[in-house]
């Protein structure tokens, strides 16, 4: 796939076909099982996607009907269930799907939706067509928002990859976490058929006209006014980032379901030594953790490996 887009395709139905990339059988029966009642559909994403595997924990979005109840959104919860015999474990990340497109077309300070969603996803369950019709048009959103951003953030010229480089250096600064130098080349260089093409596509539904240049080269004909309007949009959330994802782990912390479950799995993963998950553990997590470090560190001094 070229950097020139199919004309008789647009931004809608490239993201329409993306969603319907095949997923492992197991990760849909997964997505079925964690569809509460309310459910739309679940966006699955993240590294198990692209390699297909079903280790680790799988990244869901589990998109519901309604208005939003969290003030401070999404609700996060974590799962392990056998399937086939197979041991699965997932991460659902559960929002209003209102709530979703709103922060995919940029109208709320966050910019984790936009900036996650204009990278793959899958849609891994849907209640019905005119379901999976609505969250593609949200996803579609998240592209044009994070286009718009990176033309802005980009250079005068320059080839999409220039754009998206910019665009997920800003982003990843803007987070409360901390990647390696270099990462927004892995992101393009791991998704490259997905990326391709992608840009011209959203910029033409967000309505930015370009010029062609030599090879895939673009030059962008956004006003200076316009470049300036988004550049302030992009300021004022680069400055309550931080603060903001800070609040959503505080938030997070409290109320994670299956928070101590999670943390014993990527203890033992991570350290070899099983964490014992005791009720008091189970409710009081954050209470639990420094004790629970505090044994493994222990455990794994003496050569003791049950915690």
């Amino acid at each position: 796939m070229s950097d020139d887009p199919d004309h008789t395709a647009t931004l809608d139905t490239r993201i329409a076909a993306a969603l319907e990339r095949p997923v492992d059988p197991a990760v849909r029966a997964f997505a079925e099982r964690l569809a509460p009642a309310d459910a739309l559909g679940l966006l699955f994403y993240g590294s198990n996607l692209r390699t297909g595997s079903l280790d680790g924990v799988l990244d869901f979005y589990i998109l519901t009907r309604g208005p939003q109840e969290e003030k401070i959104w999404p609700r996060v919860s974590y799962h392990e269930w056998v399937h086939e015999g197979v041991p699965l474990r997932a991460k659902a990340a559960t929002m209003a799907l209102e709530t979703f497109r709103s922060a995919a077309a940029g109208e709320r300070l966050d910019t984790t939706i936009w900036a996650r969603f204009v990278q793959p996803c899958a849609l891994a369950w849907e209640r019905d067509a005119e379901s999976g019709a609505a969250i593609a048009g949200a996803v579609a959103q998240a592209a044009c928002t994070a286009a718009r951003l990176a033309v802005a953030l980009g250079p005068a010229a320059g080839t999409p990859d220039d754009y998206w480089r910019a665009l997920f250096r800003a982003t990843y600064a803007a987070e409360f976490r901390v990647e390696k130098a270099g990462r927004e080349d892995s992101i393009l260089a791991a998704n490259r058929a997905h990326f391709d093409g992608l840009l011209p596509l959203a910029l033409i539904a967000g309505g930015i006209g370009f010029a062609r240049g030599a090879g895939s080269t673009i030059r962008p004909a956004m006003q200076p006014a316009d470049r300036a309007r988004v550049l302030g949009w992009w300021k004022r959330r680069r400055r309550l980032g931080k603060p903001y994802n800070v609040l959503r782990l505080l938030k997070a912390s409290a109320t994670f379901d299956g928070a101590a479950r999670y943390a014993a799995w990527k203890i033992e993963r991570h350290t070899g030594v099983p964490v014992t998950i005791t009720p008091w553990r189970e409710r009081h997590p954050v209470l639990a953790a420094p004790g629970v470090l505090w044994q493994v560190w222990r455990r794994r001094k003496s050569g003791d490996r049950a915690a």
